[in-house]
């Protein structure tokens, strides 16, 4: 295997588990009850939530970037 398999794996689950610690904005008892709130709509995310939307950003990026690196080593 290169080494860059090994990269995209760490990525990918480092990828996976930021986005399984983000918080949803929406909960799921508004969809099936049909209240939604629109209070807090335009709030800006602020702290760990913004750390962790432009976290999961770079890393898609990243993730990506490597795939097609690694999709052009194993083709060689």
């Amino acid at each position: 295997m290169i080494f860059s398999d090994y990269i995209v794996f760490v990525l990918g689950f480092l990828l996976i588990m930021i986005v399984a610690i983000s918080q949803s904005q929406d909960n799921i008892q508004d969809a099936f009850s049909g209240e939604k709130s629109e209070l807090f709509k335009n709030q800006k995310a602020r702290g760990i939530e913004l750390f962790l939307m432009r976290s999961t950003f770079v890393l898609a990026i990243l993730f990506l970037g490597m795939i097609f690196l690694t999709l052009y080593l194993h083709s060689r």
